[in-house]
């Protein structure tokens, strides 16, 4: 990929020293004091598991505001911890519907509700099962007036789906993938869950399944595809990538990749209709970050191969999002990090073109810091930030009076990005 003319340097925002969180933590994002700022989460995994098999837990958390200072601390930081193989079960969400966000965690084989201003605990529950803690999932089964049902997983084989006074609705055992997506399609207010390869109602009752792929259901997205189609279909990337529509009938697949780690949708070009798959195909898989090869493809609404990416750098471990709003541009860009071979954080064009390359390296973030109608992208190591936005954005005020709505996919963090792409 080559620079462009159109190439936007990023803005440094504030560079924060989270030194005090300890090592190998996660960022979530969200308002945990109610000023209408997003907050910075920094959590920190057990250690001791082999991660690729057994679930994390949490270790400590410290919440930070967007200056750097330190609002709680829960749990020691370890100097040991595990490290960042899998999800870790925290979800920031205004769960009880009181107007501030809180923090939902898994501790101590307990399933915690934190007041997100203290950390001081709320509630407290016992798992339904020894491994229910791989990630949070925030779901509406149960038709309440907003999300407030929760399911949990074991590693690869079992979930349960409980209600907002966790008492268990539900379990469900088969292919589930990593992040189980949650989404009402037939708009009875009640949402269906794309169980990695497995089709389920809110009842948990099983209507169809991916037939036939291999592996796991690495990422779930959730969009009008295709705009011939007027219902909301699914994309999952597995074994390979494919369009289902909710009913079960598959629309098409895409064999032109080894392994199709991550996808995300979006309106990346305009000389193509509906909506465009991004996809993250695994070459060859390495032993560090630098070994091995990935590289980004793009698809058009049919699965038809627009581009592919051929990486002259070492790199498997690649993730890449959708971030809409970076700039004034009407079109979506592809974010893609933990690139390895030395390429730093990159936003791309639909057109294989760079937009913007940020000068630091890092597990990567974005949200909309303070209501100001842009993403602004955080840069994490393992002791500083660095925000990052188009332009210049005052950090230290919000354009909004209270309490920012924490949006679904702030409440539905993963290391494995699905998402949704709404009209």
């Amino acid at each position: 990929m080559t620079k462009t003319q159109a190439e936007i340097e990023p803005v440094l925002l504030r560079k924060l020293d989270l030194s005090k969180s300890g090592k190998n933590c996660k960022m979530f994002l969200g308002d945990l004091t109610g000023d209408g700022r997003k907050d910075l989460l920094m959590v920190q995994p057990d250690g001791g598991i082999d991660d690729r098999y057994v679930p994390h837990q949490v270790e400590a958390m410290t919440a930070f505001d967007l200056e750097g200072n330190i609002l709680w601390q829960v749990g020691t930081p370890s100097k040991s911890p595990g490290g960042p193989g899998s999800d870790y079960p925290v979800q920031i969400y205004d769960i009880d519907g009181d107007g501030y966000n809180e923090v939902l965690c898994v501790m101590e084989k307990q399933f915690f509700i934190l007041d997100g201003k203290t950390g001081q605990t709320k509630k407290s529950y016992t798992l339904p099962s020894e491994e229910a803690h791989d990630c949070i999932i925030i779901a509406n089964l149960t038709g309440n007036s907003f999300p407030q049902d929760i399911i949990l997983k074991d590693r690869y084989h079992q979930m349960w789906a409980l209600n907002n006074d966790f008492e268990l609705l539900w379990t469900h055992k088969g292919n589930i993938g990593h992040f189980p997506w949650v989404f009402d399609f037939d708009g009875d207010g009640k949402d269906e869950v794309m169980a990695g390869y497995d089709f389920l109602d809110s009842n948990g009752e099983k209507k169809w399944s991916c037939q036939p792929l291999d592996d796991h259901a690495d990422c779930i997205w959730v969009g009008k595809v295709q705009p011939e189609n007027k219902d909301y279909q699914l994309v999952i990337g597995g074994s390979v990538t494919v369009l289902y529509d909710w009913n079960g009938t598959e629309c098409w697949r895409y064999e032109g990749s080894i392994e199709s780690q991550h996808i995300c949708l979006g309106k990346f070009r305009h000389d193509a209709n509906g909506l465009q798959v991004a996809g993250l195909d695994r070459i060859i898989r390495g032993t560090n970050y630098s070994d091995g090869k990935d590289g980004i493809f793009l698809l058009d609404a049919n699965g038809q191969e627009i581009w592919k990416e051929n990486r002259e750098t070492g790199g498997w471990l690649t993730i890449i999002d959708t971030i809409r709003n970076w700039d004034d541009n009407d079109l979506d860009y592809i974010l893609a990090y933990r690139r390895g071979g030395g390429i730093y954080p990159t936003i791309y064009d639909g057109y294989q073109n760079v937009v913007t390359t940020f000068p630091v390296d890092g597990y990567a973030s974005f949200n909309d810091l303070t209501g100001s109608g842009y993403n602004q992208v955080i840069i994490f190591d393992q002791t500083s930030v660095y925000i990052y936005g188009s332009s210049q954005v005052d950090l230290s005020k919000s354009d909004k009076d209270d309490t920012l709505i924490q949006e679904k996919r702030a409440y539905s963090v993963t290391l494995y990005p699905g998402g949704e792409y709404l009209e």
